[in-house]
């Protein structure tokens, strides 16, 4: 992680030294919309243009109108700012990017209810079959009551399962750790497929799933509810009534307000954490690519330079986020594992 962080310390400061490039240069590549627009979530998924025109695969839009009614259409009827069936996409404001409408007072409004198919969603589809993909023939191996282990592809699913299990929900969980191998697995598997997914920079990759605040904030509220709802009487005794001296108890109750804060310290430390590492990876990557078409306008030397120079540092930026990961998905399921055990610790101990 400390070799990591050095990397990205260079290569952030690499990219902050091509703020000092002549502005003329930099206007021409936005290099902040092209890397928000990528990070960010939108309505249509955008795959190239073709001599002029945008190539992309319109998303189903879904929504509520103000004054009623249920409104369905493809994406690809809001494109280049049109406005249809009293919907648009709002280019700039609080709404920016997204589908805005007029009420009845002229105002710029959200609908009522947007459950649009964006890329995002259809990316969590997408992902969501490639796990069920994985997981599913290795289970209908033992199914199907076959005493040799799968070879191939099913073998080194297997392999990772069983390690992950070992080596990670068994120590850490304990003698109950049977009960949160489904969920543990499951949340190492979507959070690896997700962020590697995110890495393909062709359809259906490149959807930033894991470097979006409200999925990780899902799998961070799965594992607060998988560890309290689980706790044994002892772990919330020793969070309402922690056994320290009594001043720190009462008359302030100052221990069990920090452990109560600490309940939910835990799973926002989870929901930060990956949020923060997949967007940071996107952002630098994409950055370095942009200093190709910032320099273009440099001349050939420069350019052809700066080029080489970005493709080294983007190629061995993408190799560092595979191991990223990885290392994203197994400390995300290490850290649920800890939590949870530290909730039935004391009762699996007396058992």
């Amino acid at each position: 992680m400390q070799i990591k962080n050095k990397i990205r310390s260079i290569a952030l400061l690499f990219g902050a030294l091509f703020l000092l490039l002549p502005a003329r240069a930099a206007a021409e590549v936005n290099v902040k919309e092209i890397v928000f627009e990528h990070l960010g979530d939108s309505y249509m998924w955008h795959i190239t243009e073709w001599n002029g025109h945008e190539v992309g695969i319109p998303l189903p839009i879904i929504v509520r109108s103000h004054e009623g009614g249920w409104h369905v259409f493809l994406s690809s009827r809001l494109e280049h700012g049109a406005e249809y069936q009293g919907f648009y996409i709002a280019s700039e404001g609080n709404h920016a990017g997204k589908i805005v409408e007029r009420n009845a007072a002229g105002e710029e409004v959200r609908p009522s209810i947007d459950i649009s198919i964006t890329k995002n969603v259809l990316a969590l589809f997408i992902s969501c079959t490639i796990l069920l993909l994985v997981i599913l023939p290795v289970a209908r191996w033992y199914r199907d009551g076959r005493m040799t282990p799968p070879r191939g592809f099913r073998g080194a699913v297997e392999m990772l399962v069983m390690n992950i299990q070992d080596e990670v929900i068994k120590p850490c969980v304990g003698t109950q750790y049977q009960r949160f191998s489904p969920y543990l697995l499951t949340v190492f598997f979507f959070i690896l497929i997700n962020n590697v997914l995110g890495l393909v920079p062709f359809f259906p990759g490149g959807a930033n799933i894991t470097g979006n605040i409200a999925v990780t904030f899902l799998l961070a509220l799965c594992t607060f509810i998988a560890t309290n709802f689980n706790g044994t009487k002892e772990y919330w005794k020793e969070t309402l009534w922690p056994e320290v001296p009594l001043w720190l108890k009462l008359p302030a109750p100052i221990m069990p307000v920090l452990e109560i804060f600490g309940i939910f310290t835990k799973p926002f430390a989870l929901m930060i954490r990956l949020f923060a590492n997949i967007t940071a990876g996107h952002a630098v990557i994409l950055g370095l690519i942009c200093v190709i078409f910032i320099t273009a306008s440099m001349g050939a030397a420069i350019n052809t330079g700066m080029t080489i120079v970005a493709v080294a540092f983007s190629i061995f930026m993408s190799f560092l986020e595979l191991l990223v990961a990885f290392i994203q998905a197994y400390v995300f399921t290490l850290l649920s594992a800890v939590f949870i055990g530290m909730a039935v610790e004391k009762h699996t101990t007396e058992s």
